[in-house]
């Protein structure tokens, strides 16, 4: 992380404190929208509609974050919790200029991406395939694709974390991982099919900032089995230091083992490092 290190030192200081909250309030606000208006009438006019955008309405560039990825149910508040829960994590673990970067990075490519393909569409005469993003293009752009990117790193990052599907089935994070790749991977080759080529840039520009993230911090920053091994080692060493320097009374000869509720004091006029229990410090002879 070279790279992003000389980065940090030239811009962290627009780095985005506590953007992970700032996103979910965006689609606390995007829900609000979608339940004030279930036609999705609202909705675009926050879209990202390229057309729109090049006529002037530059905002749509940003306002399509607040779209949120899913729509309205019983399961948003504990989605909303779960997204929350990695968008810290992944916070707190790279810091907020790279987390900012992250973030801001697959908005960015999701733009290019969009407005690249709409350009050439334009440009070649395919009104067709204009026609087939008017109908689907405002939904395509959604920051489903860009939150499944962040639960991407999230995976990388923590592979052998353990959530609860269903509630019920145990399963590590890197097999929802694996299958998240290849539904993509499935998505991709279904908008080719459909000739929405909008929808095929989408998905691959949403998560373009995994794809470079992975490459830059793979082997550095990730658990690997080295890493896995030290720590045991070091576990080790410090389960022998704790039994040699485990304390112990030198009148009734018990220790910390023997009852975790005492406590040990070394006696200040005793000649010598002599150790007493709490029963025992107070009531003992001093060694000369």
């Amino acid at each position: 992380m070279d790279f992003m290190t000389k980065l940090e030192r030239k811009f962290g200081k627009f780095s985005i404190p506590n953007l992970t909250l700032i996103l979910i309030a965006g689609f606390v606000l995007g829900y609000l929208i979608e339940i004030v208006s279930p036609d999705g009438s609202l909705l675009q006019i926050i879209s990202l509609d390229p057309d729109k955008v090049i006529h002037g309405q530059i905002y749509r560039l940003i306002t399509w974050v607040v779209i949120p990825p899913y729509g309205v149910s019983i399961f948003v508040i504990l989605m909303l919790m779960f997204y929350y829960h990695v968008g810290r994590t992944l916070e707190n673990m790279w810091g907020d200029f790279r987390y900012t970067v992250y973030i801001v990075s697959g908005i960015v490519f999701t733009d290019i991406g969009v407005m690249a393909t709409y350009l050439v569409m334009v440009l070649t005469g395919k009104s067709e395939l204009i026609e087939v993003y008017n109908q689907y293009g405002w939904y395509g752009a959604s920051t489903y694709y860009l939150c499944m990117s962040m639960f991407l790193a999230y995976a990388f990052m923590f592979p052998d974390m353990q959530v609860l599907m269903y509630f019920i089935i145990p399963i590590k994070v890197k097999w929802l991982g694996y299958l998240d790749i290849a539904y993509l991977i499935v998505e991709v080759i279904r908008f080719g099919l459909y000739k929405y080529y909008t929808g095929m840039i989408t998905v691959v520009m949403s998560v373009l900032n995994f794809i470079v993230f992975y490459f830059m911090l793979k082997g550095k920053t990730r658990v690997t089995s080295a890493h896995r091994k030290r720590k045991r080692q070091y576990k080790r060493e410090v389960r022998q230091t704790q039994i040699m320097a485990r304390h112990k009374c030198a009148i009734c000869g018990r220790t910390e083992e023997d009852d975790p509720t005492l406590e040990f004091r070394y006696c200040s006029r005793c000649k010598g490092n002599y150790e007493y229990c709490q029963h025992h410090l107070f009531t003992h002879e001093h060694k000369k």
